[in-house]
């Protein structure tokens, strides 16, 4: 009977390679492409592969990478704080000094995700806090404190044409409603009119907006972009909106956190009768005089994000870059902290860099094949190997909060990036692939586990540089992610 059942196990053992072999390797759309595939099972045993050592672009399989290590390093019970706090005196109600708000990188912070905590219940113990201190006026300023991160703003590998853009905004130690401003646009009464376009907020009150949008022909939609500076506050629109086209909402990159956060919250004590003289960003007043440093500022309120597992969720299920950013940033941060055991302060990302690869290889995570530029993936300089993911996922697979990791994957058929994937594919088979995707153009990428039959499966399968649409080459990734569910559910 044993003998009978070799040739059986040998095919099923072989038909995702095969498929790999028979209808991706001579598919002519990937002829030019470059491909990287490897499906281990749970003990590291290949199932099958293709360039399986070759790093490649990643897209936003790069954050399950950076939430994994969330979970790891801060854990999932993590949160995120922001604290209030003011130097000088305080004389007859008067704060003869600076209001500070000091950011501990909340990405949460008056951000419009349903996990956010709404801003007015935030502002309203900060306010709570000021009354309770006496101060009924500021003479100084309301200072945004982001001195938490390097001021870098975003990555060096993100490309420009990205970074007006809402999912190229970039995080900062103290961040607002996700560095993000929202405006509405409308077309002109005829082409060649000039397009309307008005802030909605939050907007940072010193930002200088250049609008350069003409109304475009009917049928042209939208053919805007948006250009933000991070050096001067200006922002500029340009391109063409279609005359047909109905208003709406524009969301862009804000480079200016701190101070819209500051701006905001001043707007708050204003409404309730505490006024200040005007507000800025601690590198702002720092051209002007020494500021004093964090440990010798007077705390009198701390405010705390959801927590880290609530993050991830989102992170993972819709692919937000800021809040992946964030992540890799704080870890690189307490990573720092902890080899030196001592706080660190402007963790930057070549730091928060070195810092995680010396943390994987402590945890005996070969990073060979593995070169991570930033949290979210947007970078083209992020190149990792199909070992190295499936190497990674081993060791969160050995993680006592695995279950609760793998259960932030998206998946075919539920919530988020792969709710269209193998749409009409057996239902039971969807449920079992937990998979991060990724686009950037030109790549095409799926990251992560199969609960299946037989274990866990880990798999990668990276495919760059091709040069047709995605929706072409998409077939072929979803076919070769139906024959290893496939393998999977066959014992």
């Amino acid at each position: 009977m044993a003998l009978m059942l070799i040739p059986l196990m040998s095919f099923g053992q072989n038909r995702v390679q095969n498929y790999i072999d028979r209808q991706m390797k001579t598919d002519s759309l990937l002829v030019n492409a470059v491909v990287g595939i490897l499906a281990v099972d749970a003990d590291g045993r290949e199932i099958a592969s293709w360039n399986p050592d070759m790093p490649l672009l990643t897209a936003s399989t790069m954050k399950t990478i950076t939430t994994g290590l969330g979970y790891e390093v801060l854990g999932p019970d993590y949160r995120f704080h922001t604290r209030i706090a003011y130097d000088g005196r305080i004389e007859n109600g008067v704060l003869y000094g600076n209001l500070y708000i000091v950011g501990g990188a909340d990405p949460t912070l008056g951000s419009r995700d349903t996990i956010a905590f709404p801003i007015d219940s935030v502002f309203s113990k900060w306010a709570e806090a000021v009354s309770k201190t006496g101060i009924r006026r500021i003479a100084g300023r309301i200072v945004g404190d982001d001195r938490i991160f390097e001021e870098e703003n975003i990555p060096s590998g993100w490309s420009y044409g990205n970074i007006g853009y809402d999912y190229g905004t970039g995080t900062s130690g103290l961040s607002f409603c996700e560095n993000l401003s929202y405006f509405e646009i409308a077309a002109g009464k005829a082409v060649g009119d000039p397009v309307r376009i008005t802030p909605l907020g939050p907007v940072f009150s010193e930002m200088t907006f250049l609008n350069e949008v003409t109304t475009g022909p009917k049928g042209d939609g939208d053919n805007t972009e948006y250009y933000a500076s991070s050096i001067v506050p200006v922002g500029k629109f340009t391109g063409t909106y279609g005359i047909d086209a109905k208003p709406r909402t524009l969301v862009q990159s804000n480079k200016y956190g701190p101070a819209t956060c500051a701006a905001e919250f001043a707007a708050y004590l204003q409404e309730r009768g505490v006024g200040c003289k005007g507000v800025s960003e601690i590198r702002q007043i720092a051209q002007d005089y020494v500021v004093p440093d964090q440990k010798d500022l007077v705390y009198i309120c701390e405010t705390f994000s959801p927590e880290l597992r609530r993050i991830v969720k989102v992170t993972n299920t819709i692919s937000n870059n800021f809040f992946a950013e964030t992540i890799f940033k704080m870890v690189g941060k307490h990573l720092v902290e902890r080899e030196t055991g001592k706080e660190c302060t402007g963790i930057s990302y070549s730091r928060a860099r070195r810092a995680v690869k010396a943390y994987l290889e402590e945890r005996g995570v070969s990073t060979y094949g593995y070169t991570q530029d930033d949290g979210s993936g947007l970078s083209r300089q992020n190149y990792v190997s199909p070992r190295f993911f499936t190497r990674f996922y081993a060791m969160m697979a050995g993680s006592e909060d695995f279950d609760e990791y793998m259960s932030t994957f998206p998946g075919p058929g539920r919530p988020g990036t792969l709710r269209t994937v193998l749409a009409k594919a057996d239902p039971q088979l969807k449920k079992t692939i937990y998979a991060k995707s990724g686009s950037l153009s030109g790549v095409r990428c799926y990251a992560g586990y199969v609960d299946s039959q037989r274990g866990l499966i880990r798999f990668a399968i990276l495919v760059n540089n091709y040069s047709c649409p995605t929706s072409k080459v998409q077939p072929r990734i979803e076919g070769f992610l139906e024959e290893l569910a496939n393998y999977g559910a066959k014992l």
